[in-house]
């Protein structure tokens, strides 16, 4: 009498279903929304951010500094005075313009 044994299908059901599963999430945690490659990007796009940050902080600084210096209370007779020629044009009687 020869027995034949059934495969076991349940077994290899059980294995391959938790093999697609451990597949997608591991596939979820590199490239899903909340995964290493969008954790790359929003890095990149927040030193970016930063670094965009830092120089308009430092045109904010330069334009107090020249609000300041142009004020009543403290006026900067120089920067005036190249204000006064870049905007208005304007040129002491004792200098010649060469164009």
């Amino acid at each position: 009498m020869t027995r034949r044994s059934k495969p076991a299908f349940g077994g290899i059901l059980y294995f391959s279903t938790i093999f697609m599963v451990g597949g997608y999430f591991t596939f979820a945690a590199v490239q899903g929304d909340y995964g290493l490659f969008s954790r790359a990007e929003v890095d990149a796009q927040s030193a970016a951010l930063q670094e965009q940050l830092d120089q308009i902080t430092a045109q904010v600084a330069r334009m107090e500094n020249l609000t300041k210096r142009l004020s009543d209370t403290y006026l900067d007779l120089d920067l005036l005075d190249a204000q006064a020629r870049s905007v208005l044009g304007l040129m002491r009687s004792d200098e010649i313009i060469i164009r």
